[in-house]
């Protein structure tokens, strides 16, 4: 059934989230509004990860069947992983292929280029997107900090 407010398929993450192709989605993570998952070919979306609003996770392209004017007439696909607790801010794209290691924190604003491989607790930022560096002691220490007595 598609509402016909937005005519978005509704989805039982956020209903201003475009989800299509039934991607696999871990237990208590978060998708924002305005996002677009696209799960055409093969997405992985690990347990508590938060996607902030704006996000694309796209696992197809048509670049090369557009510029060939159709005589590559394939869309490419290549699977996404998203491992657990991994947050990504507004408004990142992520293309096909990528892998984000768990623990992993995607900057607003940021484009993963496609295929790339992210090492588990990384901070990852820019346009391309490129390691900044690695926040396991810090997420450590956040632990501690968030720990009640």
């Amino acid at each position: 059934m598609i509402s016909d407010e937005h005519r978005i398929p509704p989805n039982k993450y956020n209903p201003h989230a475009w989800i299509i192709n039934n991607p696999e989605i871990g237990e208590g993570t978060w998708i924002g509004a305005f996002t677009v998952i696209d799960g055409i070919g093969g997405l992985k979306i690990g347990k508590g990860c938060d996607i902030s609003c704006g996000v694309h996770i796209i696992t197809h392209s048509t670049v090369k069947r557009c510029v060939t004017e159709r005589k590559y007439n394939e869309v490419e696909k290549a699977e996404i992983i998203i491992e657990d607790y991994v947050f990504i801010g507004e408004n990142a794209t992520i293309l096909k292929g990528v892998r984000i290691g768990h623990h992993s924190v995607i900057a607003a604003g940021a484009v993963i280029k496609e295929s790339t491989i992210i090492p588990p607790y990384s901070l990852v930022a820019g346009v391309p997107g490129r390691i900044v560096r690695n926040i396991k002691d810090e997420i450590q220490n956040w632990t501690k900090e968030g720990k009640q007595e």
